[in-house]
């Protein structure tokens, strides 16, 4: 486990990033297999995890709480308390997962600034980019990895 936090926070060092890293779904998934303390938190909506999928993963290491809200996207007031309520140890080593990794990082900055002290983005996110098609879930991410998740 050491030597994949340690890469993330050099990466994040590298790249000047506002929270503690960023890894891999590959290296999220060695850590998440590793440390059953750390937590993978599913930023998307709810009709995102219903409609597309969701990671299968030890239902204790698995939170969802949405950053935005389904329909129209809006950001979701209560991100900070619901955190808060589904990991109360700011201690705890967090990941945070969306489509791609946008929201994600947003997410683990804002948890930061709110006092979490491990906070880590995963990159390319569940879905991963778009491939030539227009299509997600062959270009990066969980799916692409070919790691645990349910489809809908």
């Amino acid at each position: 486990m050491n030597e994949l936090i340690t890469k993330a926070q050099t990466h994040a060092q590298e790249q000047q990033l506002p929270y503690a890293g960023a890894l891999t779904p590959e290296e999220t998934f060695r850590l998440l297999t590793e440390n059953p303390k750390v937590i993978l938190v599913d930023v998307r909506t709810n009709a995102e995890r219903d409609w597309v999928g969701r990671v299968t993963i030890p239902e204790e290491q698995h939170k969802a709480v949405q950053w935005s809200l389904y329909p129209g996207g809006t950001p979701n007031p209560d991100f900070m308390s619901q955190l808060e309520t589904a990991v109360p140890d700011k201690q705890t080593t967090i990941v945070f997962l969306c489509r791609s990794g946008v929201r994600s990082r947003h997410a683990a900055k804002l948890a930061t600034e709110n006092g979490y002290q491990a906070c880590f983005d995963i990159l390319q996110g569940f879905e991963g980019d778009k491939d030539h098609h227009g299509h997600r879930k062959t270009v990066g991410g969980w799916c692409s990895a070919d790691l645990p998740w349910l489809g809908a």
